[in-house]
Parts: C-alpha cells; structure tokens; sequence
C-alpha cells in the first residue's frame, strides 16, 4: 500500500532549553529565554517546536511536558511535540492524565512522540524497569492509553497493567487524542507503527535507510489491511548546521554532539547531519523529502549561545530554497 503522506514539507526545530555543551558553570533556563525562542520560532515561519525526554542524560535535561505548557502560553500558532518521550519509564495512567492535560493546554496543538531509548540503562534501572520489556511496556501503553483517552469507563487486564471500570475526564481535547509518533527501526518497531500509530520519527538514519523503513511500515500496515484516518506522518530529526563552509560545521556538529552522547560523534556527524553552507543543508533535506520524509525537525548543533543566530540564519538563507516543497499544493 502507499502510506497517506502530508502535501507539503513542515519544518520544526528541537529544543527550548539546553545548557552548553560543553557544560561550564550553573545552568539556570529562564522564563525570558523561553519565550524569546518560542516567538523567534514563530516569527521565522517554522511550523511545530520540539523537546526530547530523559529522566537520567549525560547532560542536564528538562521535564518534556512542562517545557511545552510554558511554551504554549508565547505561541498561538506552532504545534508542539515530544521527540521523543520515553513512555516505558513510566505508568500510562498519570501519563494519558498530563498528555490529556497538555493537548488541552495547547488547545489541540500537541503531537506525543514516543519512543524506548535505551542508550542510557542506567535511567531504566533509576525508573525500575528491565531494558529488555521497553518494547512489550510501550505496545501495551499505548492500549491504555487509547482506552484512558475515551472519558468512558475503562477496563484493561494485562501484562503489566491492570484496572477495572475506570473513567478519566476530561478526555484530550483532539478527538481521539493526539497524534502518536513513535521512533526506532527494529522489526518490533516497525510493526508497532503499522499497527498502532500516526506517524514515525527516524534520527541518526540516511535518506536510503529512511526509505527502506517506510516501505517496511508500508508493507506491514497493509497486510493488515490497516487505515490511517488522520493520514500517515513521516518525520526525521535531522542534526543540522549551516555556516560558513561543510568543514566549519562538521568540527562544530562534532564538538557538540560528542559531548551530548558522550562518545565520538565525528564519522556519525559526516554520514548522518546536514552541514554546510544553506544550499549544502538543501540538498540535504531534499534527499530525505525524496525518500518519503513530510516533517524534518532541525536540532541545530553548535555552541548553545549561537541557537537563537542558527535559526534566524536557517530561516533567513536555507528555508526560502524550500519554497517549493512546503506550498500545500505540492
């Protein structure tokens, strides 16, 4: 089957608060600096606004759900999501409770992206939940959360989870609840988005790569002759940096993401981020828009004082080269 992808290419960017990598001294976001991002986001003309989740990082890291309800409050115009949030550290009940509470606080403007992790164990063993039931925990989350989301009594006896005749109101505000996104390329993975979910969120994977996954999720979801009401979201995070020559912003994409994931970044930074001059980072996102992708979600690496420079820059030099693939008609 063909998924049902979007018209138009919609650009968003990752992050609201991140320290410096590397870290020097006390961090200590403020009010002032969130909103002046969030309507810098805005003012640019990009369309949703992102933040990843850990409980436990290599890098100090923010609550997901409570840096987006400040956020909503600077905008009236972006969506705003998770990418993603690692749903298998936690219950679903007070979950589908704050996820519901959000998409309301957003007045309808939330995407919940979902994901397993995995990278950092030791957060798995700080929440008390084995690494190896991250897959089994989040298929059956998701149950929950469907039923929760109704406002109607509930019932779910699993393996993991159980409840009797429970009713959780208000029910979100997007009917049905928002829309889920969730990451990974395993088969396992491949298959919960083909029988569960919206849409899929890929990093750290080539264009090629992302193309063969979409045919994966495409053949599975029509095996099971599956439909997709509110369309099928195909979304990338893409490390990206646009400056002065490729070189300049390989050694800065490296610096930073080497520090982020505590490992050296520098061959990943070369296969997997978009670097260069804005025509460079271009092409770049062209090739994934070739491959299937509709939502390229930028996470601009660099020293964390530039960010505000990065995304007016993108705007400003990158975004008007692609005009073309963000008109609706396209």
């Amino acid at each position: 089957m063909d998924l049902p992808l979007a018209p138009r290419l919609s650009l968003g960017i990752q992050t609201i608060h991140r320290r410096t990598e590397p870290g020097v001294g006390a961090w200590q976001p403020e009010i002032d600096e969130l909103v002046k991002l969030v309507q810098l986001v805005d003012r640019c003309g990009y369309d949703s606004l992102w933040v990843g989740d850990h409980v436990a990082f290599a890098l100090p890291i923010l609550d997901p759900f409570l840096q987006l309800a400040q956020a909503a409050v600077a905008s009236r115009r972006l969506v705003f999501g998770t990418g993603v949030y690692l749903l298998p550290l936690r219950h679903p009940a007070p979950v589908a409770k704050q996820v519901a509470t959000l998409d309301h606080l957003t007045e309808g403007r939330f995407i919940f992206g979902v994901g397993v992790g995995g990278e950092f164990p030791k957060e798995y063993e700080l929440c008390g939940v084995p690494l190896g039931e991250r897959g089994a925990r989040l298929t059956e989350s998701l149950e929950v959360l469907h039923k929760l989301w109704t406002g109607r009594p509930a019932t779910h006896d699993g393996r993991f989870f159980k409840f009797e005749n429970v009713t959780m109101q208000p029910p979100p505000r997007q009917a049905g609840g928002p829309p889920i996104w969730a990451g990974g390329r395993s088969d396992a993975a491949i298959q919960r988005v083909a029988r569960l979910l919206d849409g899929w969120m890929s990093y750290v994977v080539t264009p090629d790569m992302f193309r063969q996954s979409l045919d994966k999720i495409a053949e599975a979801a029509g095996a099971i002759d599956r439909k997709f009401e509110r369309g099928f979201a195909a979304a990338h995070l893409l490390f990206t940096r646009v400056d002065k020559t490729y070189e300049d912003a390989l050694e800065a994409a490296t610096k930073s993401l080497s520090t982020r994931y505590a490992m050296d970044f520098r061959r990943a930074a070369q296969r997997y981020c978009a670097l260069g001059r804005p025509q460079e980072v271009v092409e770049t996102i062209r090739r994934f828009h070739e491959a299937g992708a509709r939502h390229i979600i930028l996470d601009f690496v660099g020293p964390y004082e530039e960010r505000f420079d990065e995304i007016e820059r993108f705007a400003t030099e990158a975004m008007p080269l692609l005009e073309d693939l963000r008109r609706a008609h396209v």
